[in-house]
């Protein structure tokens, strides 16, 4: 752990700097608080310890002033607020905006640790986890330690420690703690899937970017975003940020963002980019594109990529099962032209990847039709997956079944639309629970079904409404048929069902493969 700071002798200079100060109040012990030592920065008062810095952030559903009495009693330090509270009786740094405040705290507080490693963070709707992990593979074949903080799981010093929450992008003090914690062990670089939540939340805020990339940009996390151009410009933020820092002349490279030109919304993230001073280099089918796909195949194991780019020409060997897992490995490829690694060791690093938890996996079996566990839970990534797997289930002589349902207290709005992607494509679809929350489990059900009614779908004879997940994996499994393609969607590699009361331990392969044992056992 860092060693104990003065308060305002460091962070509020900062504050100052970032003009996100209003005041500073003092405590009444008599202490200045200029010397007030800082032992750790929470948000939580109930890991508040003795020394703690305690950030009150106001929420919608709570505000943490409310918690500082709790804080104080816990041995808060000091406090970071947007008022002044009465009798607080510690020391109050008043700031414009909490969120921000917190991310320059943790970050001061750890030593600004991206400012000493290379940091790739990467955005979008679909794609972020994979090409997270092609991206850290590429560059440990590349000779160069390489973090994660993703989905998945968080890797420090070549170490796994699972997910530090369901929240992709952990809260600043986390985030900051990871990465001081990756410096230390011997990483010089560290790949961070960001989010729209962590972006627009200020979790990232203070982390110095070197490279940014965009994925893709479809539909998603409207409930919290409100906007399509709300969510948009959330994501801007990630290219934005490659501004923040001074580069390091010790890294060797410049500031770049990597941008999809086959997605729509290219345009605002070249522009994002360009604002930031930084460099640009593209990725896609686009004949513009500066890390180019010329042609694409797919065999039984593997696809087989010809790609240029600015430095070289030729063929990758991808291992990973999905077309749309071309242009995961075309970012990956773009951002090893933006760090000048070398080609023979990128497409090493790549070819060596077999599989991404909970992507595209595949379930061996004996019965008679195919089985795959997919993370896909927005409309564009189930429709990109269940039209990769449309012709698998053609040369077989079968169809698709996809089994999915939608998250509650989240997007409503591409529940149906997610309906209408499954019913268009599946001669079965079956509909069940998806981390319902405290929503109504069945009114969500029957807003993607809507969907799939809309498409030709037919209730209880090609369109099954089952909460119960397990159930729904059964009843999927027993009435799939001979060359069939099955498709459990949506939870992937997550270990828990959000329910009413609370988190249930899930691991939904372990689940499919249970189901499969005991029609294996029948047949």
């Amino acid at each position: 752990m860092p060693e104990p700071k003065h308060l305002l002798g460091g962070l509020i200079e900062i504050l100052e700097r970032r003009e996100n100060l209003s005041s500073v109040v003092p405590g009444i012990d008599g202490q200045p608080p200029l010397l007030a030592e800082v032992g750790s920065v929470e948000y939580d008062s109930r890991r508040v310890t003795a020394g703690s810095l305690f950030a009150a952030i106001p929420g919608t559903r709570q505000d943490g002033a409310a918690y500082v009495p709790a804080a104080v009693a816990a041995g808060a330090r000091a406090i970071l607020v947007e008022r002044p509270l009465v009798d607080a009786g510690v020391p109050q740094v008043v700031v414009r905006s909490a969120r921000p405040a917190l991310a320059a705290a943790a970050a001061w507080f750890n030593d600004f640790p991206s400012h000493r490693l290379g940091i790739v963070g990467i955005t979008g709707t679909d794609g972020k986890t994979t090409t997270s992990f092609l991206v850290r593979a590429m560059l440990e074949a590349s000779g160069h330690r390489c973090g994660l903080i993703g989905t998945v799981t968080t890797i420090v010093g070549g170490r796994p420690f699972g997910p530090p929450s369901r929240a992709t992008t952990p809260e600043a003090p986390e985030l900051q703690a990871a990465l001081a914690a990756m410096v230390e062990a011997g990483d010089t670089f560290a790949v961070v899937e960001s989010t729209s939540h962590g972006l627009a939340l200020d979790r990232v805020g203070e982390t110095a970017y070197d490279v940014s990339v965009i994925t893709n940009l479809t539909h998603e996390h409207l409930e919290f975003h409100g906007t399509h151009e709300a969510y948009r410009a959330a994501k801007r933020r990630l290219f934005e940020a490659l501004a923040v820092g001074e580069r390091n002349p010790e890294k060797g490279w410049g500031k770049t963002g990597v941008v999809n030109l086959d997605d729509q919304w290219a345009p605002e993230f070249v522009d994002a980019t360009r604002r930031a001073g930084a460099a640009l280099i593209s990725y896609g089918r686009h004949p513009d594109a500066d890390v180019r796909l010329l042609a694409l195949r797919q065999d039984a194991d593997a696809l087989r990529l010809e790609v240029a780019t600015p430095r070289w020409r030729g063929l990758l060997t991808l291992h990973l099962a999905g077309t749309f897992n071309a242009h995961n490995a075309l970012a990956a490829l773009a951002v090893a032209e933006a760090l000048g690694l070398d080609p023979g060791f990128t497409r090493a690093g790549l070819e060596r990847i077999e599989r991404i938890p909970g992507r595209m996996e595949r379930v061996p079996t004996r019965l008679p039709f195919t089985i795959v566990v997919d993370y896909a839970h927005t409309p564009n990534a189930l429709e990109l997956v269940l039209d990769d797997l449309a012709p698998v289930a053609r040369a077989g002589g079968g169809g698709l079944i996809a089994v999915f349902g939608s998250a509650g207290e989240r997007d409503v709005l591409k529940r149906p639309i997610m309906g209408r992607v499954a019913g268009e494509r599946c001669r079965l679809v079956v509909v069940t629970d998806e981390d319902p929350r405290g929503e109504d489990r069945e009114r969500i059900l029957e807003e993607i079904a809507a969907g799939a009614e809309e498409a030709g779908r037919v209730r209880d004879a090609d369109l099954l409404l089952i909460a119960d997940r397990p159930a729904a994996i059964r009843a999927a499994l027993e009435r799939a048929r001979p060359g069939d393609v099955v498709v459990f969607a949506g939870k992937g590699h997550e270990s828990t069902l959000e329910m009413a009361d609370g988190p249930h331990a899930w691991d939904e392969r372990a689940e499919v493969e249970a189901a499969i044992a005991e029609l294996e056992g029948g047949r």
